[in-house]
């Protein structure tokens, strides 16, 4: 158990819940749930059990059943991506998002995604928002609009210098269309690339593939843009090399010109009292090469793969917003939300009815935006279900083991099984010895990433 000077600055409701968890009867099993669910802040409560019998002879070879847990439930991991709601399993999320885009840079021959990858052209690119009036910063020299030089910590950052002018139902009209945005500008860079190459875009399908693996970030005035690693393929993906005209410079320059055209825009009609906008992608395009081995400048296959997997379990939290769903306005005042994120969440409110296929006020709490925060394309490499699927079959290979089942078929074998949903959640100690729990696994994964890195860079 974690040393008790972790628990010093518990209250005493708590603290007398944790210990009375501690000194429970099946406190040894409930910690062992507990790491086996990752340290998870928010558990699956289950109640059943499964019986494993021979489908020859019908002999019971394992019967459990919750019965014998303690409290008479199993917990599971909630799977919440997202790290305001559980750090332990936003942790699990981010590692193979890490996973994923690392493939697609370095390859993975156990996904069958070849090492010559490597050898493909990729960038990293930041796709930005427009502005919709001038907002409190840090600039790199002189101070801001404002007159102050805002701290990093400065609470004011990115909001808006002036409240009454800013276009913040532009930001979230945005906010909602940026998918489409984004499905536009691939669209008009495969043309782009074509342009270059002097082939038409049915020859280029022939010949090189784009593919990409991306995320999206919030910044802190509340506006989303989107980070990704973009390639080029042979035809077939990434083991097919690239054609000979496919080169890094070529895959930068078509990405600047698909961003600046005319056809990578938006538009979005007037409704009662809000004008037609079309939307473009900001001024600020960031397109760098993603090398293997960096010399200190250079954006390294790790360092990019990691930055990816930090935004992949971050919403819109770090602009003052919900969580989660909105009931209505008046949670807004209970949580505190503060001011710019509130005028972003009224807009949502405001323009719902006039644009009801785009379910702004359901998407509220992300200020309008509605996509997929992490995606990729088909071909880009493996994919979240099947790093899940080879996580659980890993453990189901080790029940196997445990159960003494190694030297039967699987196909040999019975399960029958009957769970149902017995709540969820901790109580105040739980929840406390779960994230020491939760520290610890971390740390551990910690440790052995940072010894796997350095194996690799020497």
């Amino acid at each position: 158990m974690t040393d008790s000077a972790t628990f010093a600055d518990l209250d005493p409701i708590t603290l007398g819940d944790l210990l009375r968890v501690a000194g429970s009867p099946g406190f040894d099993r409930w910690q062992d749930q507990i790491r086996r669910t990752g340290g998870c802040a928010n558990p699956i409560h289950l109640i059943g059990w499964t019986l494993h019998k021979d489908k020859t002879t019908g002999e019971t070879l394992h019967h459990y059943t919750t019965e014998s847990e303690p409290g008479g439930r199993l917990r599971v991991a909630c799977g919440n991506r997202r790290a305001s709601r559980c750090p332990a399993c936003a942790w699990t999320y981010a590692g193979d998002t890490y996973h994923l885009i690392r493939a697609g840079l370095a390859g993975d021959d156990s996904r069958d995604i070849p090492s010559t990858v490597r050898d493909h052209p990729r960038v990293f690119a930041t796709l930005t928002a427009p502005s919709f009036g001038p907002v409190h910063n840090r600039p790199d020299r002189g101070a801001c609009r404002c007159g102050t030089r805002h701290a990093a910590d400065d609470p004011a950052l990115g909001t808006a210098l002036d409240p009454v002018t800013y276009d913040y139902a532009g930001a979230v009209l945005f906010n909602n269309h940026a998918g489409d945005l984004w499905h536009r500008f691939v669209n008009r860079l495969r043309r782009e690339i074509a342009a270059r190459a002097g082939i038409t875009q049915r020859e280029l399908t022939d010949t090189a593939r784009l593919s990409y693996g991306k995320v999206a970030e919030f910044q802190k005035r509340g506006a989303v843009h989107f980070h990704a690693v973009i390639r080029l393929d042979g035809p077939d993906g990434p083991d097919t090399p690239p054609p000979s005209w496919a080169g890094v410079d070529l895959l930068a320059n078509a990405i600047r010109a698909a961003v600046q055209h005319s056809y990578t825009s938006v538009s979005v009609p007037a409704a009662a009292d809000q004008p037609a906008r079309t939307f473009r992608w900001g001024a600020q395009l960031d397109v760098r090469p993603v090398k293997a081995l960096g010399d200190g400048s250079d954006i390294t296959e790790q360092a990019v793969a990691s930055y990816v997997a930090k935004y992949a379990t971050k919403a819109a939290e770090n602009t003052g917003t919900l969580d989660r769903r909105i009931g209505e306005l008046a949670e807004l005042d209970r949580y505190q939300v503060p001011d710019h994120a509130r005028r972003l969440i009224e807009a949502c409110k405001m323009l719902d009815p006039l644009y009801p296929d785009r379910r702004l006020w359901a998407w509220a709490h992300m200020l309008g935006f509605r996509g997929h925060f992490s995606s990729k394309s088909r071909r880009y490499s493996t994919t979240l279900s099947e790093l899940r699927q080879a996580r659980a079959d890993y453990r189901a290979a080790q029940e196997r083991e445990a159960l003494g089942f190694d030297d039967r078929e699987p196909d040999t074998v019975l399960v029958l099984a009957d769970w149902q949903y017995a709540g969820h959640g901790h109580t105040p100690g739980e929840s406390a010895l779960a994230a020491t729990i939760a520290r610890d696994i971390q740390l551990n994964r910690e440790t052995a990433r940072e010894e796997l890195a350095a194996l690799e860079g020497a």
